[in-house]
C-alpha cells in the first residue's frame, strides 16, 4: 500500500502571533556529469549537519523543497525519495561516488568523427543504462512519497511548454503524481545528447495524461526562482481553499542554498562575426566540445534567475539568506556534460572541493559579473554557518510539532 498523499509544508505562512520560521530551500543546477560539483558541496554540508545532528542527519531532514533541473533532478530524487526504512536512498556521500561509477557507462567513450555523424541523425547516446540504474535506484516511488517537498522541471516537446513535477501541485493536478524514475528520466533528456522520454500517469479517476518529455534545461537550468515560485503558488492555493488564511507571503523568511554545476570561464568564445556565419549546423556544431545553442540558452537562463533572485534578496536586505555556488572559471574541457573519462572525473571532483576553498561570491547587480563578497570568507565558511542555521531552524519546527 502506498503511503497516504503528504501535504506540502508551506513554512512561509507566518501570522504575527506565531514564532518566526524560515522555509528552507536547496537547488542544483543542472549539468549532466558535473553533478559530481554539487554532489561534492552537499556531501560537506551534510558532514556538518551530522556534526550537529548526529550521523543519520540527511539533506532531506533540513529543507522545505529540494528542486532541481537534469542531473540536478536526478540528485534531487536521490536525497529525496524514501528507502524500505523511510530514509533516503543515498546520503549526500554517496551523489559524486554514483556518477564517478555509473558515469563511463552512461556517457561510454564514442570516436571523434562517429560523435558528429550519430548528433546528425539521432542522439549520442541511447540512454539504455542510465534508465536502468534511475529505474533500479528509485523502484516505483511516485513523487507524493519523497521525503520533503520537490520541484523537478521538464519541457513537453509535444506541448512546446514547461511541466514542472511539484510536491504543491500535487492537490490540484493528481495527473503530476509520476514515479520519480520517469521524471528522471524525463528532466536528463537533453537534446542531441539523449532521447527524449515518454511515459503516462493515471490519477484516482482513471483518466490518464501523456508526457513527451525533454531535458528541463531548456526551461530553466537554474530552478531557484521556479522553487520560490511552487512555494508561493501553494499558499496561493491554500489561501484560495482556505479563506481564513490571511497572512502575507513575507519573502524574507526565504534561506536559499542553490548549487551550480560549473561554467565555462566567459573568455569570449563566440563572437558575432564567427556566428553571423553559422546556420543550424553552426549552432550545433561550430564550436569544439561544446553545442553553442544549448551553451546559450543554460548560460542565459542560470545567469538571470540568479540576477533575479539576488536582485529579490537585496531588496528585502536579506543577502544573507540567499547563497549560491557556482564555479565560472572553467575550461572549456571541463565544461562538457558527458566527458567521462577517468581524468575528467577525478578533476571534477577536485574542481568541486576547490569550490569550497573559494571566496564566497555574488553577481553584481550593476555589472551582473560575479564578485567576492568583501569579509564574506570562503564557501566552506559559509556553508559551516548556513548548516547551524539549518540545523536550528529544523529543531525549531519539531519543537512546535511536539508542543502541538
Amino acid at each position: 500500500m502506498e503511503p497516504a498523499q503528504k501535504t506540502p509544508q508551506l513554512h512561509c505562512l507566518n501570522s504575527p502571533e506565531e514564532e518566526h520560521q524560515f522555509t528552507t530551500v536547496l537547488n542544483i543546477d543542472g549539468g549532466g556529469i558535473r553533478g559530481i560539483i554539487p554532489g561534492v558541496i552537499l556531501s560537506f554540508l551534510e558532514s556538518e549537519l551530522q556534526k550537529l545532528d548526529g550521523d543519520d542527519a540527511r539533506i532531506a531532514d533540513y529543507f522545505d523543497v529540494v528542486a532541481g533541473t537534469s542531473t540536478g533532478g536526478l540528485i534531487t530524487a536521490m536525497l529525496t525519495a524514501p528507502n524500505e526504512s523511510n530514509r533516503p536512498v543515498l546520503s549526500a556521500s554517496d551523489i559524486a561516488p554514483f556518477y564517478m561509477e555509473h558515469g563511463p557507462k552512461i556517457f561510454p567513450y564514442l570516436p571523434e568523427p562517429l560523435i558528429v555523424v550519430k548528433q546528425l541523425i539521432e542522439p549520442k547516446y541511447d540512454g539504455i543504462y542510465l534508465h536502468r540504474q534511475i529505474k533500479e535506484l528509485l523502484k516505483e516511488t511516485k513523487l507524493h512519497q519523497t521525503l520533503t517537498n520537490v520541484v523537478i522541471s521538464t519541457f513537453d516537446i509535444k506541448l512546446l511548454q514547461p511541466t514542472i513535477f511539484s510536491s504543491y501541485q500535487l492537490a490540484a493536478d493528481a495527473s503530476l503524481d509520476a514515479q520519480l524514475a520517469d521524471i528522471c528520466i524525463g528532466t536528463s533528456a537533453a537534446p542531441t545528447i539523449l532521447p527524449a522520454y515518454y511515459f503516462e500517469t493515471r490519477d484516482p479517476r482513471g483518466q490518464v495524461r501523456s508526457f513527451n518529455l525533454i531535458d528541463g534545461g531548456v526551461t530553466t537550468n537554474n530552478s531557484t526562482l521556479l522553487a520560490i515560485t511552487e512555494v508561493t503558488r501553494g499558499v496561493i492555493l491554500e489561501k484560495a481553499s482556505s479563506p481564513a488564511t490571511t497572512s502575507a507571503i513575507d519573502f524574507s523568511n526565504f534561506v536559499v542554498l542553490s548549487l551550480g554545476t560549473g561554467v565555462p570561464k566567459k573568455d569570449n568564445r563566440y563572437d558575432a562575426a564567427t556566428v553571423a556565419k553559422w546556420g543550424a549546423l553552426g549552432w550545433i556544431f561550430g564550436a569544439p566540445k561544446a553545442i553553442p545553442l544549448l551553451d546559450v540558452f543554460t548560460d542565459a537562463s542560470a545567469d538571470m534567475i540568479d540576477f533575479y533572485v539576488c536582485t529579490i534578496f537585496s531588496a528585502l536586505q536579506a543577502e544573507d539568506n540567499y547563497l549560491r555556488i557556482q564555479d565560472d572559471t572553467l575550461h572549456i574541457d571541463e565544461a562538457s556534460v558527458d566527458d567521462s573519462t577517468t581524468a575528467n572525473l577525478e578533476n571534477l571532483q577536485r574542481i568541486g572541493e576547490a569550490l569550497l576553498q573559494k571566496p564566497v561570491s555574488r553577481v553584481n547587480l550593476r555589472t551582473g559579473i560575479y564578485e567576492p563578497v568583501r569579509n564574506g570568507g570562503t564557501n566552506q565558511n559559509a556553508l559551516v554557518k548556513f548548516a547551524r542555521k539549518l540545523s536550528e531552524e529544523r529543531h525549531r519546527k519539531l519543537a512546535k510539532r511536539t508542543i502541538k
